[in-house]
């Protein structure tokens, strides 16, 4: 599969539905990657993205238009939750977490 035929490319539903928590040192300040500016500081030792605590969510760092074609503007430094999230979907398949993110946006799932 190329590039062009990753299904992500064209959703960003996950981007557009979940909450997103991680931990603090994930941030730039603390030493990872993920830029200060777009976390919310929730105490302790938790960030969330910001946008994802919104109703409806949608992360600050998603760029374009879900179900069409988006990208992640931090994509190389997003959080953990974000990493994990759908490691199958690049490869076109779907898992029960993608199918709940498209469904609320109007897209069928992906085959498992």
């Amino acid at each position: 599969m190329t590039a062009a035929d990753n299904p992500c490319t064209r959703c960003g539903a996950c981007c557009a539905s979940f909450r997103v928590d991680f931990a603090r040192a994930e941030l730039q300040s603390e030493g990872g990657g993920v830029p200060d500016a777009l976390a919310v500081d929730l105490g302790g030792a938790t960030c969330r993205l910001r946008g994802t605590d919104h109703a409806p969510p949608r992360c600050a760092a998603l760029v374009g238009r879900v179900g069409e074609r988006v990208r992640c503007a931090i994509h190389e430094w997003r959080p953990s939750p974000c990493r994990e999230f759908g490691l199958r979907a690049p490869l076109g398949l779907g898992d029960d977490a993608c199918d709940r993110a498209r469904a609320r946006h109007g897209l069928p799932p992906l085959p498992h």
